[in-house]
């Protein structure tokens, strides 16, 4: 075990990167900086890039006051953030394969033979998931956008912390959004730090790595 360090310079903001409950509640994101913070987090990879996270960013007095009865053990993250942004899985993100394969043809990524080829391929994938295998695929799709998110957060000078433990069913109709296609994943707090996190242990790439 060791204290959580990095080894390449380079990668200073995953060391940084912490788990904050106590922002300064005087400090605002506005929306324009939070659009900048998502943007940079939509570089994440996802499956056919069908990108299928959907954002819901709660960053008024009064959404905020939505979301609280919702958010179980972590009411001082929800007090003093700037804003909790809820992270939705989309279950009809196949739906958008046309739009985003012909963006692509548009900024001449990829050729319009091409394009038809791979929306064959896509559609072939799609009929042959079931549900349940959809959705892992979403949710793994939405781990990698949340964990940039963080990152991205970070790179602006603000903290985040990601919160697990709030009423998925029930948020979900509260937003109401339909529960057959929208997955609740994540919650993220955001804001300036207050507290500082403590250090934290990690295990050694020693530890927990088999080389074969």
């Amino acid at each position: 075990m060791q204290i959580k360090n990095i080894v390449n310079e380079s990668n200073r903001l995953l060391a940084m990167r912490a788990s904050i409950r106590r922002y300064d509640d005087l400090v605002k994101i506005d929306r324009e900086e939070m659009r900048n913070i998502l943007q940079d987090a939509m570089t994440a990879p996802s499956s056919f890039n069908l990108q299928p996270w959907r954002f819901f960013v709660f960053d008024t007095p009064e959404s905020k006051e939505l979301i609280k009865p919702y958010m179980m053990f972590n009411q001082l993250q929800w007090e003093t953030s700037s804003a909790v942004i809820a992270i939705f899985g989309d279950m009809d993100s196949y739906s958008a394969t046309e739009k985003i394969l012909s963006a692509n043809v548009n900024f001449s990524l990829m050729t319009e033979d091409y394009k038809t080829q791979m929306l064959e391929i896509i559609s072939s994938y799609r009929d042959s998931y079931t549900d349940e295998r959809l959705r892992e695929s979403i949710l793994l799709d939405c781990g990698f956008v949340a964990m940039q998110l963080m990152l991205s957060a970070k790179a602006y000078g603000y903290d985040t912390n990601p919160i697990g433990g709030f009423m998925r069913k029930e948020l979900t109709q509260a937003l109401e959004l339909d529960e057959k296609r929208y997955i609740p994943v994540l919650l993220v707090s955001i804001g300036k730090v207050a507290e500082k996190a403590k250090d934290t242990v990690r295990f050694s790439v020693d530890d927990i790595t088999v080389w074969r």
